[in-house]
């Protein structure tokens, strides 16, 4: 359970891509001549996302590696933040984010599964590991999901924090009110 006080305060959700928003799976292979990838993303991570569109917290997605799979499926989310950068450079990156918004790092919650994201959740005021995060992760965080990395972790993550703030029941009738007017 998430503490409510320390819910209320975050602003921004930040969440890590491989390993929290997918499975960890990545699959390469050539079609025509080209390189492809294909990742693998859990709907109901993406409904979750979308519950918290036009609420007080904003998301970002911080991936230490470039991939087509996330700028698609971000798009596809209409995440604001997207930083993808091949040399995992997580904490100047967030860095970068916070100044820009006037965010501080206790207004973070961030959800990491493996080492790349050790120097952020040793600094955010959030720390949340996936349930098959690595246990250096799991001793910095503040919270352990029940679900693991691209299989739902992200959407309980979400409820989680809206229910401790109280934003639950409205986030789903913003949902719903989206969904079923003409």
């Amino acid at each position: 359970m998430i503490d409510a006080a320390l819910a209320r305060r975050i602003r921004l959700l930040v969440l890590d891509v491989d390993g929290v928003l997918t499975d960890n799976a990545i699959y390469l292979g050539p079609v025509a001549g080209n390189r492809v990838e294909f990742k693998r993303f859990d709907i109901q991570d993406g409904l979750g996302l979308g519950l918290l569109r036009g609420g007080p917290i904003e998301v970002a997605w911080l991936s230490g590696r470039f991939s087509e799979a996330t700028t698609l499926r971000a798009e596809e989310l209409r995440i604001p933040i997207l930083i993808q950068d091949s040399r995992a450079r997580k904490v100047p990156a967030l860095e970068g984010i916070l100044t820009d918004r006037t965010i501080d790092w206790a207004e973070v919650a961030y959800v990491g599964d493996d080492l790349a994201d050790l120097g952020v959740m040793e600094r955010v005021g959030l720390p949340i590991a996936v349930a098959n995060a690595v246990d250096e992760i799991k001793a910095v965080a503040r919270w352990t999901t029940t679900r693991a990395g691209g299989h739902g972790a992200v959407r309980e993550v979400v409820e989680a924090l809206l229910k401790a703030r109280g934003e639950w029941t409205d986030a789903v009738h913003r949902y719903r009110a989206a969904r079923e007017t003409v």
